[in-house]
């Protein structure tokens, strides 16, 4: 039997089990007692294709603001790898739970709503960002739910991620799906796409600006791919660093005003103790770098902004080559969390460093908006089946993913799919 609501999903039959196989269907707002989930447990972190299991696990209760997601795919993010790894710390010393349901990306249908959410409706079809909060702090109401004492991401802090049948988000977690893109495509991009929405427009008064120009580390990336684009929209100049030539020209189509290659330069990791041999050594090769920037922008033009995300091994050269009173802006440490730079050309230029931690859902709704408008692409590389997810992290944490971003499949049985009647009709074959 079928939900007899004004959905928009014409009807459907399907019977009511306690478990249902990947990729198919139950019927509209039914929720079974029991759901498949890959699995993190404390007891294997270690990599990805140890610490992933699939186990059917009990499908979640949802309180009165939640809402109950059918995940029709879902993204691939590094914070999947560091749950896996319990590294730098585990997420069960945060939350407590028996096993961890990693996944901080997902599109799919509401499948059941709490008696107080009014916004959204069995059989919307969503996409769902990763900031949650309790909603009852002065930060929430007023500041930056980002800020909040409670501010927490769902599918890292929270055990009850993207990798399973099911999620459960709060209302507010979820913004209407671009219904152009595939279900694939849907599923990628929020996560990365929001945190570069957030560091190059959410630091006042550093937002970036029509003219200027930005360095982008890891510009093939999920991140650096987004703020090239994000860039683009505002009429700002992005300088992308890439480390393997062949990421140049998806880097350029991108729409970069130039790239540069790292790897034809000597001055990364850890900064040497300043005015020694060593330090001499790498502010030379640091200057060249920056030579090498100027050749994109123009001689003695240096970079509004620093868009930051590989810490240890890049800090040092992003914190010189910034121009005065410019920012790095940094929200990861993927190279490592060390961070050193030469002080005195922080304080002499009167440089900003800014932290940057996701986006709330004002911003995130906004880089959602520039998707449902078409002027962004998905950047979506690569497309996992659901029993491949733990193949997925490994290739991330070993960096031999393609640029862009990955996705995996959850109940969408096959790539390609746009509504709930095409997975009907796939799920038939």
């Amino acid at each position: 039997m079928s939900l007899d609501t004004d959905t928009g999903i014409a009807p459907y039959d399907a019977p009511e089990k306690d478990l249902y196989e990947i990729g198919e269907m139950p019927p509209l707002g039914y929720v079974p007692r029991k759901m498949y989930a890959w699995a993190i447990r404390r007891e294997r972190h270690g990599e990805p294709d140890k610490s992933f299991q699939q186990e059917v696990v009990d499908t979640w209760e949802i309180d009165s603001h939640e809402v109950l997601v059918l995940v029709m795919a879902a993204g691939v993010n590094y914070n999947g790898v560091w749950a896996g790894l319990g590294q730098p710390v585990s997420p069960f010393d945060g939350h407590k739970q028996p096993y961890h349901i990693a996944g901080s990306d997902a599109a799919g249908i509401v499948w059941k709503v709490g008696d107080k959410v009014k916004t959204w409706k069995v059989g919307d079809e969503v996409v769902v960002h990763c900031n949650q909060d309790d909603g009852d702090d002065e930060e929430c109401n007023g500041g930056d739910p980002m800020f909040s004492p409670t501010q927490r991401i769902w599918g890292y802090e929270t055990n009850d991620g993207s990798f399973s049948q099911f999620t459960r988000v709060q209302a507010q977690q979820l913004m209407p799906r671009p219904k152009h893109l595939t279900w694939e495509e849907s599923a990628c991009y929020t996560l990365t796409l929001a945190t570069a929405y957030r560091m190059l427009f959410g630091h006042h008064p550093h937002e970036l600006k029509p003219g200027q120009n930005v360095l982008v580390w890891g510009a093939s990336g999920g991140l650096g791919s987004y703020a090239i684009q994000l860039a683009n929209t505002v009429g700002a100049n992005a300088i992308g660093v890439i480390s393997d030539e062949s990421k140049r020209q998806f880097v350029m189509d991108q729409g970069a005003k130039g790239v540069i290659n790292r790897k034809e330069f000597n001055c990364w990791g850890q900064l040497p103790k300043v005015n020694s041999p060593e330090y001499n050594e790498w502010l030379k090769e640091a200057r060249k770098f920056g030579k090498a920037i100027w050749d994109i922008t123009g001689k003695g033009v240096s970079v509004d902004m620093v868009f930051e995300h590989p810490g240890e091994a890049t800090f040092p050269v992003s914190s010189l080559v910034v121009k005065k009173g410019g920012m790095v802006v940094i929200c990861a440490g993927t190279s490592g969390f060390n961070c050193t730079f030469d002080v005195r050309y922080m304080w002499m230029h009167q440089k900003r460093l800014q932290g940057s931690h996701f986006a709330n859902l004002k911003q995130a709704a906004s880089a959602n908006r520039l998707m449902i408008e078409r002027r962004l692409d998905p950047c979506m590389s690569e497309v996992f089946p659901w029993n491949e997810i733990p193949a997925a992290h490994m290739k991330m944490l070993k960096n031999e993913h393609k640029p862009g971003n990955m996705a995996v499949l959850v109940q969408a049985p096959k790539t390609g799919l746009r509504t709930v009647e095409d997975v009907l009709e796939a799920g038939k074959k």
